[in-house]
């Protein structure tokens, strides 16, 4: 009797154990995003996570990193020239990020480029894939970045000091709606952006695209930003959904050191 009850107990625990690691967590109620029911509002001051850093080498990267540490841990795989990331993560902004990165240490001048594509077309409308410099690996790191969302917005960003709220210049083209400023005219959406890069040339950074397949093209002033050397330079993703995983298929790669090599 006595190793049945023991055996009956162990049992409870383990699908106790199994069915809390199929719960997925619960995030503070300011990291989930804008709904009917929900309003969206900066994380507190004070709120940081430490990042996960995975030092093992991906494609041209030296390693990846949880930025922020979103409750469901990203992964990523490079295969056939293609950067399949997945990442929950509450967002890129305000004061500090969540997201999955590739990154790269350099120092200098930087040309990043890459065709953007999102295997789930139903995922949330802001998710973002995004090429990023950024100063550390610290949740609220100052970075530059410039980004494709789901639903059609590209932007440049920057985070001018660690710590401080995030600011951009924002171009919806293409997008169906569910952002801020309504639907673009259907006319509009066959100029889905696909591919995006950033240039750092001395203390500016640059947002490029090309709509259609045409040559990449600057978009926009550059926004300035001082970096030193050496920083941290990649691609990365984040599904805009605290606890709920997405993906983003990041291909034809161009990562070089030197300013006016985006293509």
């Amino acid at each position: 009797m006595f190793k049945l009850r023991a055996l009956l107990v162990t049992a409870a625990c383990v699908l106790s154990s199994i069915a809390q690691a199929q719960t997925p967590p619960t995030a503070p109620d300011w990291a989930y995003p804008d709904s009917p029911t929900h309003k969206q509002v900066p994380p507190p001051a004070d709120f940081h996570r430490p990042t996960t850093v995975i030092a093992t080498p991906i494609g041209v990267f030296e390693g990846q990193a949880d930025v922020g540490s979103a409750l469901v841990p990203g992964a990523a795989s490079f295969k056939d020239g293609a950067y399949t990331i997945s990442s929950a993560g509450y967002n890129v902004w305000y004061t500090r990020d969540e997201f999955r990165f590739l990154w790269k240490k350099m120092s200098g001048d930087v040309s990043l480029a890459a065709d953007i594509a999102y295997p789930d077309a139903q995922g949330y409308g802001d998710r973002k894939a995004v090429l990023v410099i950024r100063q550390t690996l610290d949740d609220d790191s100052p970075e530059a970045l410039v980004a494709l969302h789901g639903a059609g917005m590209i932007h440049i960003a920057r985070r001018p000091a660690k710590g401080a709220r995030i600011d951009d210049m924002e171009y919806r083209i293409g997008s169906r709606g569910g952002l801020p400023g309504g639907a673009s005219p259907d006319s509009l959406v066959t100029l889905h952006a696909k591919r995006i890069g950033i240039q750092k040339s001395g203390d500016d950074f640059t947002l490029w695209v090309s709509e259609r397949g045409e040559p990449m093209h600057q978009y926009g002033a550059p926004l300035p930003l001082r970096l030193d050397g050496p920083f941290y330079v990649g691609v990365g993703f984040v599904s805009h959904l605290p606890v709920t995983l997405d993906t983003a298929v990041l291909s034809d790669v161009v990562l070089e050191n030197a300013a006016g090599k985006v293509r």
